[in-house]
């Protein structure tokens, strides 16, 4: 086997009667610390001071890591201004305490067709938060239901303006499909006057 001394230091090849003497004579133990080497690594130490240590690392180990939870909060498309503060106030206090949330918009029925309502809700909630959270998952469309992820921690200046560019561009998007319903309602006002010109001529 290759022996490893109590200091670290590599002694060389020694067989196992050997390498058990010299650590009978140290009165510590002989470790085998490398069982698929080729030869097998053995060491020289007090292993019971070797396990308290491990176990001393596990326990700060354990200390250092930080077990977030994630919390969920659900909005609907068409929610109230009431239920929608309340909501959002618990949203506020999951990051003070150290949580992420996920903030999911539930839609249903013919709601599907207006995802600028859900996408203006999750921006109001991330700019109402602001102070305390931030964006680290964007809005995204999952199935019925579009959903953002929060964390604790300000939100940064390039988030803002994220979340301000967003907005303006559902506001965009609303002019356009207000303008093109109007052109519409024209367009029907036009074929309507047609077909009545038509009727008074064939009468």
């Amino acid at each position: 086997m290759r022996l490893v001394s109590y200091d670290g230091e590599q002694v060389g090849i020694r067989s196992l009667n050997e390498a058990l003497n010299m650590a009978q004579d140290m009165d510590l133990d002989l470790v085998e610390v490398a069982g698929q080497a080729t030869p097998p690594v053995c060491r020289i130490m007090d292993y019971g001071k070797f396990k308290y240590e491990q176990s001393q690392k596990a326990k700060e180990s354990r200390k250092k890591s930080t077990h977030i939870l994630v919390k969920e909060m659900k909005y609907r498309p068409k929610i109230g201004v009431g239920d929608f503060n309340t909501k959002t106030r618990k949203v506020e206090e999951f990051l003070k305490e150290g949580s992420k949330v996920k903030v999911t918009i539930m839609f249903r029925g013919r709601e599907m067709q207006h995802p600028e309502l859900g996408a203006r809700i999750l921006e109001n909630v991330a700019d109402a938060v602001a102070e305390v959270g931030h964006i680290e998952v964007y809005p995204e469309r999952e199935g019925r239901n579009m959903t953002m992820v929060l964390g604790s921690g300000k939100a940064t200046q390039k988030q803002r303006e994220i979340v301000e560019k967003l907005q303006a561009e559902m506001t965009e998007e609303e002019i356009s499909e207000e303008e093109v319903s109007e052109e519409e309602q024209q367009s029907e006002v036009v074929e309507d006057t047609e077909n009545e010109e038509t009727v008074e001529e064939t009468s």
